[in-house]
């Protein structure tokens, strides 16, 4: 009989348990396949290495990534905007020294936040974000990104999302479509003074702009510099950083359309 190789055979658990999962931990890998913490990470190592898995650098939880096998053999897109995004992210944050946020749309006008690079310490700001899906209405980033879609798609996922809304989200839903002509003269969104407030924000309350990303004419998430209110205005980081938020961007959107071609 054949040897196997308990490597190949621990890697393979290892990804089964985070495509099973989705975002996981350490502990929590350590818990599910019962394999030591150091060697996990020494095989984890490797599978971001070879972007079958991508790690978050604000909590360094795991997930799967753009080179991961799929039924259709093909990268999910919001795999494809995290491998396009990791670095640009990461330079656009030393440049500014202000956290920076990834999302990509999850459908019906939506994003998710994806990937991050808030860090408590250096940042002041709530570093646990991967996977909050921000208001579309009340957020930087969920403003962002409507106000790059088509006006009919738009106009079709605004009235959707307007359904359900109560209170405050009521309330920026009607007022949507002039902060959105707003977004788009002056080239970025702002998020609503307060949003999120300090029952998730430990450390004070953050103010966020966020731009689109845009791939061959087409909306493909958006990325928001995000920092203390209390420590700048938005008109201060706006004239300061508005110019590179933007070319990351870009950067992004190209990377991006390379990756799916």
């Amino acid at each position: 009989m054949t040897k196997l190789n308990r490597s190949v055979e621990r890697g393979l658990n290892i990804l089964e348990v985070i495509s099973s999962n989705g975002v996981c931990s350490l502990a929590f890998l350590a818990e599910r396949t019962g394999l030591p913490k150091p060697t996990i990470l020494r095989i984890c190592a490797t599978l971001v290495q070879q972007r079958w898995l991508t790690q978050s650098r604000s909590d360094s939880r795991y997930r799967v990534g753009s080179r991961f096998p799929r039924v259709n053999s093909r990268p999910t897109s919001i795999d494809t905007l995290v491998e396009a995004g990791a670095s640009a992210i990461l330079s656009l944050s030393d440049a500014t020294g202000l956290g920076v946020d990834l999302a990509a749309p999850i459908g019906n006008g939506r994003v998710e936040i994806v990937d991050t690079t808030r860090t408590f310490s250096t940042h002041g700001i709530f570093p646990d974000c991967i996977g909050y899906r921000p208001s579309p209405f009340r957020s930087a980033l969920g403003c962002a990104f409507l106000a790059a879609l088509e006006p009919e798609q738009e106009a079709e996922y605004s009235a959707r999302l307007a359904v359900h809304t109560t209170r405050k989200d009521r309330a920026a839903a009607l007022a949507l479509p002039a902060k959105l002509r707003e977004v788009r003269a002056q080239g970025f969104a702002i998020r609503e003074d307060g949003y999120w407030g300090r029952a998730v924000d430990y450390g004070g309350i953050p103010s966020a702009i966020a731009v689109a990303i845009g791939s061959q004419g087409h909306a493909v998430g958006a990325v928001s510099l995000i920092w203390l209110a209390e420590q700048h205005s938005v008109a201060a980081i706006a004239k300061a950083h508005l110019k590179k938020l933007t070319e990351t961007a870009e950067e992004i959107g190209k990377l991006y359309a390379a990756n799916v071609g």
